[in-house]
């Protein structure tokens, strides 16, 4: 998310600039009404966004996190999904908002992405699709888990229709680790032929 300055009433507006084309963009300000113009390709434009800024995401106190692999957590947080992720050997990082986790996952590319949302809501999950939907050869690099109490584990359709790769229901969370290492293994390797092609590009 970037925040520019209206040109008329001098309000300033939030954009997700990941949802812009690159190209030259024009949209009415929400306050005034007065016509912006935003250019991504535009150096001069580039130069006068200011970033908003980023929180700090929730990492343990014990571990910063240098140089290990990562789990991304959004949503309700739940003590025993962030036990089981140490238990993996990766540093749980916890976001409130789905924005914030979209940019960590660029940043940090975290092996798996676990969302908890607040509220279970008929697919698709509309608070969480900064996040999900991120296109598909960056979703390679990461293990989308979806964590409900009225889902089924290991629901392919579940999965299918909310954008992850494997529902856990919340009364298999003991199971976390061997379930997901299950999953993981499976769709690394899925995939290892597609990221091996991508990193030669």
């Amino acid at each position: 998310m970037v925040k520019i300055t209206c040109s008329s009433c001098a309000k300033q507006l939030q954009i997700d600039e990941t949802k812009l084309p690159m190209k030259e963009v024009k949209f009415p300000c929400p306050h005034c009404k007065a016509p912006q113009v935003f250019d991504r390709t535009k150096p001069a434009d580039a130069a006068a966004v200011e970033p908003l800024p980023v929180s700090a995401p929730v990492v343990d106190d014990d571990d910063d996190g240098y140089g290990k692999p990562k789990a991304l957590m959004l949503g309700r947080e739940i003590p025993a999904i962030r036990d089981a992720v140490k238990n993996m050997g990766l540093v749980p990082l916890a976001f409130a908002s789905a924005e914030e986790a979209r940019d960590a996952y660029y940043r940090d590319h975290p092996k798996l992405v676990v969302i908890t949302p607040q509220q279970m809501t008929p697919p698709p999950l509309v608070d969480v699709a900064p996040l999900t939907s991120v296109s598909p050869t960056d979703r390679r690099r990461g293990f989308f888990i979806l964590v409900a109490d009225n889902l089924k584990t290991l629901d392919g359709n579940a999965a299918f229709l909310y954008g992850v790769n494997l529902v856990l229901a919340t009364k298999d969370i003991g199971s976390f680790k061997k379930i997901v290492r299950d999953t993981l293994d499976f769709h690394e390797k899925l995939y290892e032929h597609f990221n091996t092609v991508r990193e030669v590009k």
